[in-house]
């Protein structure tokens, strides 16, 4: 094994003891208001929300965005990225399915939106086009590293930025979806990977809730 591959097997096993110890204190009760139900579908629901910083993104129609703004109705976060081999494309996928089989009401209190990894490549225009395989409503967001990963920091969904400089290079980044309130704040995430039956029973009462 070489030392980058080294580097990074260290650094993927501390983000997996990050979220390991973050779960565990959100089940714990310390900060979540777990129903059984909920946890079974993968759902945790945190008692204190935390607010989006003040963040400035470009969209995937090439006009700034910032998050802080991400107001009026819910939306279903995730960290990605357009040239990803497994994870990205499996999640949207099952992201679109649950917002397809919702009600018609429900739908539009809904978004998805995807916050890219990779600016490197993601450009607005990569972004609009790949996430139109999926839900032409799908929203997409990219910017720089720095304000990429505060944002990712907040949610609790870390990444490891790529080296850029190989051919072909992947980003290392996890599935789960952070759960954004109409009030602009972090609410709760759904747990990678998604139970989409499940989720289709917990998930309605919270989207008509506000």
């Amino acid at each position: 094994m070489s030392n980058v591959q080294k580097t990074v097997a260290v650094l993927l096993a501390v983000i997996a003891v990050v979220l390991g110890l973050t779960i565990q204190k959100v089940l714990s009760g310390g900060e979540s208001q777990a129903k059984p139900a909920q946890l079974d579908a993968g759902l945790v629901m945190l008692s204190t929300h935390r607010a989006l910083p003040a963040l400035t993104f470009t969209n995937a129609e090439g006009q700034p965005q910032d998050v802080s703004q991400l107001t009026g109705k819910w939306r279903l976060v995730f960290f990605g990225y357009t040239f990803c081999p497994d994870i990205c494309p499996t999640t949207l996928a099952e992201l679109r399915q649950l917002q397809s089989r919702l009600p018609e009401a429900l739908k539009q209190r809904m978004q998805v939106v995807l916050v890219s990894v990779d600016p490197a490549r993601d450009t607005p225009q990569q972004l609009k086009q790949y996430l139109s395989f999926f839900d032409a409503g799908f929203a997409g967001l990219t910017g720089d590293l720095e304000p990429t990963q505060e944002l990712a920091t907040v949610l609790g969904i870390p990444f490891i930025p790529a080296d850029t400089s190989k051919p072909n290079y992947t980003v290392d980044h996890g599935g789960n979806v952070a759960l954004v309130g109409p009030d602009g704040a972090l609410h709760g995430f759904l747990r990678s990977p998604l139970k989409v039956d499940k989720l289709l029973e917990v998930l309605p009462p919270i989207l008509a809730g506000q």
